[in-house]
């Protein structure tokens, strides 16, 4: 079954309910007794936990666990595996001219893509009531998973050829990577470029966007959206993410969402930002319930508005912060169709 992308944020924006997708598959792990560590590696645990919480509360998308760390094993990373901790990597893979002209651009069998395919496959056959968005790395945070950040960004300005070069091997894979993902059904990606935050707005667009627009370029269209994350953004790079031209954009907590909103465009949804640790974590429920009517209410006169969460919200969050997220928009809505009325 194929959904018109572009009426779904049609539809969207011309409601006056506004609508949630916070960054979250963690609830659902812990609610199987699963660890992340199985999770991000079996497929079928993953898409299982996707559904769970799709069953528990009402996203009005599912989104896949943001592990950052599959496409740099996939080109060979050493990657650590807590047992209920997102993975990370560790080392560095390549170093210098020549280790980045003899890295090989890995297919879809390496490492742990098979079962991040999976996971998105099993989603898209399975939850067909509303868009499922995968997810990838940026080429810019996948080169520095690959060189070792402080060094990439020593190289953007000291050695370019070698940034340049690396990052355009890194954006070749994710363009296959995503068109693989595509194949799955799903409707939609969410890139998450973090990294890129830590760059001007100049150097975001030479070392960032300028890789990502190409992958926008061939796979967004009516049935299928790009959304580019970047939580390291506080304002200073967002012309940059602009020029990509996907058709979401993702903020992180420390951006102030009503400047994000008022720099993209109308027409594209603008996602974010509760602070994953400091609210949804540690915040009580009347913080939650609080935060949630905070933000909607400085958001309330631009209808492109998505609520989530400014980035992957982390294990072992209260549920009861959870469903306070829910009520407090619920609330929210019932105030507004009563204005409206």
């Amino acid at each position: 079954m194929t959904m018109n992308m572009k009426e779904w944020i049609s539809r969207i924006i011309e409601s006056p309910v506004r609508i949630a997708i916070p960054i979250m598959t963690h609830p659902g792990i812990e609610y199987l007794g699963k660890t992340v560590k199985e999770v991000v590696t079996d497929g079928t645990v993953h898409f299982e936990a996707i559904k769970a919480l799709n069953n528990m509360y009402p996203p009005a998308a599912c989104t896949v666990i943001m592990d950052l760390t599959v496409e740099a094993e996939a080109f060979g990373a050493e990657v650590v595996f807590p047992e209920n901790e997102i993975p990370t990597v560790t080392g560095r893979l390549v170093y210098d001219i020549d280790s980045v002209k003899n890295l090989e651009i890995p297919d879809m069998t390496k490492g742990r893509l098979p079962e991040y395919i999976l996971a998105n496959k099993l989603t898209a056959e399975n939850i067909k009531d509303k868009p499922v968005f995968g997810g990838c790395i940026g080429p810019f945070s996948l080169a520095g998973r690959l060189y070792d950040m402080s060094e990439l960004m020593m190289a953007c300005y000291t050695e370019p050829e070698i940034a340049k070069l690396l990052l355009a091997k890194c954006a070749t894979f994710l363009k296959d990577y995503c068109t693989e993902l595509k194949r799955q059904g799903i409707q939609g990606i969410v890139i998450a470029e973090p990294a890129a935050g830590l760059l001007s707005n100049e150097g975001c667009q030479e070392f960032s966007s300028e890789y990502i627009k190409p992958i926008v370029e061939a796979l967004q269209d009516d049935e299928f959206i790009i959304i580019l994350h970047n939580c390291g953004n506080k304002g200073h790079c967002t012309d940059a993410m602009l020029s990509t031209q996907a058709k979401g954009y993702h903020f992180g907590n420390m951006m102030n969402m009503e400047l994000a909103l008022d720099q993209c465009p109308a027409d594209t949804l603008v996602l974010g930002n509760l602070d994953p640790v400091g609210v949804f974590k540690n915040a009580s429920v009347e913080q939650m319930e609080s935060e949630v009517f905070g933000l909607l209410d400085k958001t309330r006169l631009h209808p492109n508005f998505v609520l989530s969460s400014g980035c992957d919200i982390p294990p072992h969050i209260p549920l009861e912060n959870i469903e306070a997220f829910y009520r407090a928009l619920d609330k929210f809505n019932e105030q507004s169709s009563q204005i409206v009325k």
